[in-house]
């Protein structure tokens, strides 16, 4: 959930604005990686967590939480980062063991995917975000000697400069197939700044590329302002997800991609909740209601 928003980001690191939310989606990892059920382990989500000053006393294990997995926040919101963990994991993995070998995470943040998923030996991974955060990840990474499974490119830049340039000239080739991840980034972003990154990835997508993205639905965001998930992030740990998401119309860019020739498919995070065995279900005032899962693939002819 990281990576780059609109007139709501706040300096260009992790301590501030949609890049503290790169933290809490961290301590959400690090407790899910020590779960006995855990979904998905990433060993260094805890040490993004201890390096911050503005979470230092956040939970980095679900038995550090006094409900345990009652608790709105440390239990059922970070229980529901781990499965899309998990889910986005299988769908990237997927994507390059048929055919694509670029794996473009757009807002990557704190994400260690090219450390911790074993990858083929000729996939390369570019991380774009904004420098602050890549620099922040290059630090603790490089305190831990942490070596990544693939190549890994840092496309220091903020997606709303000329993102595409810098890509390209850290070497993403636009005629080969490549797999792309928005993962918790759209809904941060305006309506055309959405529909303007959807199109461009569209343009630079060959034949055989996949796209995964979260989106939202609610016509109403502030309908859910007093939902046990957004009241306890805001109130204990100071994130206002309502005021940092963009709250203008949202394009619906999974029926945009079937509309240029791609196959989607569009979930909710409880189907794969009852796939899975484990994770968040639907519930009274629940601010997870309208997100989405959407898949997308551009058909080989």
């Amino acid at each position: 959930m990281t990576g780059t928003a609109s007139q709501h980001t706040d300096g260009d690191g992790v301590d501030a604005g949609v890049g503290l939310t790169a933290l809490l989606v961290a301590a959400a990892r690090a407790i899910e990686t020590r779960r006995h059920d855990s979904l998905a382990q990433d060993v260094y989500a805890e040490h993004f967590v201890r390096a911050a000053p503005a979470c230092a006393h956040w939970p980095v294990r679900i038995e550090e939480v006094p409900d345990g997995d009652a608790d709105p926040l440390w239990g059922r919101f970070a229980r529901y980062f781990g499965l899309r963990t998990r889910v986005l994991d299988d769908f990237l993995l997927r994507s390059v063991h048929t055919g694509a070998r670029q794996v473009v995470l757009l807002g990557a943040g704190l994400d260690t995917r090219a450390f911790r998923l074993d990858w083929p030996s000729d996939c390369v991974v570019f991380e774009v975000d904004r420098a602050g955060v890549l620099a922040f990840k290059h630090r603790v990474l490089t305190d831990l000697s942490a070596d990544p499974k693939v190549k890994r490119v840092p496309v220091p830049v903020d997606l709303r400069a000329d993102w595409v340039a810098v890509l390209t000239a850290a070497g993403f080739d636009p005629a080969a197939p490549s797999v792309w991840l928005a993962e918790g980034l759209l809904f941060y972003l305006p309506g055309r700044a959405e529909t303007y990154l959807v199109d461009t990835v569209d343009r630079l997508s060959a034949e055989g590329s996949a796209l995964a993205f979260e989106a939202k639905l609610e016509k109403d965001l502030l309908a859910y302002r007093d939902s046990a998930i957004y009241t306890a992030t805001r109130e204990r740990i100071g994130i206002d997800l309502l005021h940092l998401f963009d709250k203008g119309p949202r394009p619906d860019s999974a029926g945009d991609l079937a509309a240029k020739g791609w196959s989607t498919s569009v979930h909710t995070p409880f189907d794969f909740t009852r796939r899975h065995g484990r994770g968040p279900l639907p519930e009274p005032n629940d601010a997870l209601e309208g997100n989405r899962w959407v898949f997308a693939h551009k058909p080989r002819p």
